[in-house]
Protein backbone atom coordinates (compact mmCIF):
# COMPACT_ATOMS: atom_id res chain seq x y z
CA UNK A 1 0.00 0.00 0.00
CA UNK A 2 2.71 2.70 0.90
CA UNK A 3 4.24 2.23 -2.42
CA UNK A 4 1.41 2.78 -3.85
CA UNK A 5 1.16 6.12 -2.07
CA UNK A 6 4.69 7.53 -2.26
CA UNK A 7 5.85 5.32 -4.97
CA UNK A 8 9.51 3.26 -5.63
CA UNK A 9 12.51 5.36 -4.38
CA UNK A 10 15.63 3.90 -6.30
CA UNK A 11 19.27 5.10 -6.63
CA UNK A 12 20.37 6.88 -9.50
CA UNK A 13 20.82 4.62 -12.69
CA UNK A 14 23.44 6.78 -14.20
CA UNK A 15 26.19 6.28 -10.57
CA UNK A 16 28.26 3.83 -9.54
CA UNK A 17 28.59 5.38 -6.54
CA UNK A 18 24.90 3.60 -5.82
CA UNK A 19 24.85 0.83 -7.50
CA UNK A 20 28.88 -0.92 -7.34
CA UNK A 21 28.55 -1.89 -4.13
CA UNK A 22 29.16 -5.17 -1.62
CA UNK A 23 28.07 -6.10 1.59
CA UNK A 24 28.73 -3.83 4.26
CA UNK A 25 30.01 -1.02 1.97
CA UNK A 26 26.87 1.26 2.33
CA UNK A 27 28.09 1.89 6.41
CA UNK A 28 31.55 3.09 4.79
CA UNK A 29 29.99 5.17 2.54
CA UNK A 30 27.64 6.65 5.12
CA UNK A 31 30.52 7.32 7.83
CA UNK A 32 32.40 9.10 5.02
CA UNK A 33 29.69 11.50 3.92
CA UNK A 34 29.75 11.89 7.74
CA UNK A 35 33.10 12.50 8.58
CA UNK A 36 32.89 14.94 5.26
CA UNK A 37 30.11 16.79 7.09
CA UNK A 38 31.53 17.68 10.39
CA UNK A 39 35.02 18.84 7.96
CA UNK A 40 32.48 21.30 6.07
CA UNK A 41 30.72 22.33 9.28
CA UNK A 42 33.94 22.80 11.52
CA UNK A 43 35.71 24.65 8.76
CA UNK A 44 32.55 27.25 8.86
CA UNK A 45 32.74 27.39 12.57
CA UNK A 46 36.21 27.91 12.26
CA UNK A 47 36.16 31.16 10.20
CA UNK A 48 33.07 32.62 11.74
CA UNK A 49 34.81 32.42 14.73
CA UNK A 50 38.07 33.65 13.30
CA UNK A 51 35.93 36.61 11.86
CA UNK A 52 34.23 37.39 15.48
CA UNK A 53 37.24 37.09 17.30
CA UNK A 54 39.20 39.65 14.71
CA UNK A 55 36.60 42.04 15.21
CA UNK A 56 36.62 42.05 19.20
CA UNK A 57 40.21 42.00 18.86
CA UNK A 58 40.16 45.12 16.20
CA UNK A 59 37.46 46.80 18.81
CA UNK A 60 39.26 46.01 21.97
CA UNK A 61 40.74 49.94 21.66
CA UNK A 62 43.89 48.90 23.75
CA UNK A 63 42.21 47.47 26.67
CA UNK A 64 44.27 44.08 27.31
CA UNK A 65 41.55 42.19 28.67
CA UNK A 66 39.32 42.26 25.78
CA UNK A 67 42.33 41.72 23.48
CA UNK A 68 43.68 39.17 25.22
CA UNK A 69 40.23 36.96 24.96
CA UNK A 70 40.04 37.97 21.61
CA UNK A 71 43.44 36.53 20.90
CA UNK A 72 42.59 33.33 23.11
CA UNK A 73 39.21 32.90 20.63
CA UNK A 74 41.41 32.96 18.00
CA UNK A 75 43.96 30.06 19.38
CA UNK A 76 41.16 28.11 20.33
CA UNK A 77 39.67 28.12 17.32
CA UNK A 78 42.94 26.93 15.28
CA UNK A 79 43.37 24.48 17.81
CA UNK A 80 39.78 23.05 17.05
CA UNK A 81 40.80 23.23 13.13
CA UNK A 82 43.73 20.90 14.22
CA UNK A 83 41.67 18.70 16.24
CA UNK A 84 39.28 18.09 13.46
CA UNK A 85 42.20 17.77 10.85
CA UNK A 86 43.99 15.24 13.03
CA UNK A 87 40.97 13.06 13.07
CA UNK A 88 40.62 13.18 9.46
CA UNK A 89 44.74 12.23 8.65
CA UNK A 90 44.06 9.60 11.50
CA UNK A 91 40.72 7.95 10.07
CA UNK A 92 42.31 7.85 6.62
CA UNK A 93 45.43 6.29 8.24
CA UNK A 94 43.32 3.68 10.29
CA UNK A 95 41.28 3.33 7.34
CA UNK A 96 44.62 2.49 4.99
CA UNK A 97 45.63 0.24 7.49
CA UNK A 98 42.90 -1.92 7.92
CA UNK A 99 42.04 -2.19 3.91
CA UNK A 100 39.08 0.50 4.22
CA UNK A 101 39.15 1.93 0.93
CA UNK A 102 36.23 4.23 0.42
CA UNK A 103 36.38 5.94 4.06
CA UNK A 104 37.04 9.54 3.42
CA UNK A 105 37.59 9.67 -0.51
CA UNK A 106 38.51 13.00 -0.95
CA UNK A 107 36.73 14.46 -4.28
CA UNK A 108 36.27 17.99 -5.93
CA UNK A 109 33.47 18.39 -7.44
CA UNK A 110 33.82 20.80 -10.40
CA UNK A 111 32.08 21.57 -13.79
CA UNK A 112 31.23 19.07 -16.37
CA UNK A 113 32.89 19.28 -19.68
Amino acid sequence: MADSIFGKIAAPSNSSYFTNSTNGEGLFLLLSNIFKLVGVVAGIFFVVQIIFAGYAFLSSSGDPKKAEGAFATIWQSLIGLLIVSSAFVLATFIGKILGIDNILVPTIYGPDK
